[in-house]
C-alpha cells in the first residue's frame, strides 16, 4: 500500500520580519528589566537598613566618626547624571544602526565608566570610617559596595561591547544590544542620586 504524499501549503511568510529588534520585543530587554528589579531590590534593602539603624541606634554619626567628605561624592553624582546625555545619543544611534556613531559614543562611555570606578574608590575613603567600626560604617559601606557591584558589571559590559563594535564579525543584532545596555546604564546612574544622599548627606542632619 502506497501512501499519498502530504500536500504542503504556506500558512504565513516570515521573510519580511525584522532580524533585529529593540525594546520589549527583544529577549535581552526583558533580561535587563529582570536584572534591574533584582538589583533594585538589593539597593532598596541596603538603603532601608541604613535608615532603620539610624532611627533605632541611640547614637549615630558623627558621634562615632568624622563627617564624610562631600567633594568626591558630588563629582561622582554630577558625572553619573551628566553621562546619561551621551548615552542617550548612543542609544539613538544604535536604534538607527549607525555603527560609526555607536563606535565613537561607546569609546566615550568606556572612558566615563572607568573614571566612575576610580571615583568609587575615593568615595569609600571619603566616608572617613572603616567598614567594621560600627553600625553606621557598615551600613554606609554596604550602600557604596552594593552599588559598586552594579558599576563594575556595567564597566565590564561597556568595555566588552565597545570592543565588539570594532570586531570584523560584528552582526546587526550586536548593535541592538547597545540599547539594552543603555537601559541598565540609566538605572545604574539614576539610582545613585538618592543613595549618595543617604550615605553622604544624612550624617550632616541631626538624628531623631
Amino acid at each position: 500500500m502506497t501512501s499519498t504524499p502530504m500536500e504542503l501549503r504556506p500558512v504565513a511568510s516570515v521573510a519580511d520580519l525584522p532580524t533585529t529588534t529593540f525594546g520589549h520585543r527583544s529577549i535581552a530587554w526583558w533580561g535587563t528589566i529582570g536584572f534591574i528589579i533584582i538589583e533594585g531590590t538589593t539597593l532598596f534593602i541596603c538603603a532601608m537598613s541604613y535608615l532603620y539603624l539610624r532611627v533605632t541606634v541611640g547614637q549615630w554619626a558623627p558621634a562615632y566618626a568624622p563627617l564624610p567628605d562631600l567633594g568626591v561624592p558630588a563629582v561622582q553624582v554630577a558625572l553619573m547624571v551628566a553621562s546619561n546625555v551621551p548615552m542617550v545619543l548612543v542609544d539613538r544611534a544604535a536604534r538607527r544602526l549607525d555603527l560609526t556613531a555607536v563606535r565613537s559614543g561607546m569609546v566615550i562611555m568606556s572612558l566615563l565608566v572607568v573614571v566612575m570606578c576610580v571615583l568609587r574608590g575615593f568615595e569609600l575613603a571619603a566616608l572617613n570610617v572603616r567598614w567594621d567600626e560600627n553600625a553606621y560604617a557598615t551600613a554606609a559601606w554596604a550602600i557604596l559596595v552594593s552599588h559598586g557591584t552594579l558599576l563594575l558589571v556595567e564597566a565590564l559590559e561597556t568595555l566588552a561591547q565597545t570592543a565588539l563594535m570594532f570586531n570584523r564579525r560584528l552582526e546587526q543584532r550586536d548593535i541592538s544590544a547597545i540599547a539594552d545596555g543603555a537601559l541598565y546604564w540609566y538605572f545604574m546612574t539614576s539610582v545613585w542620586v538618592p543613595l549618595a544622599a543617604i550615605a553622604f548627606l544624612t550624617p550632616y542632619v541631626a538624628g531623631p
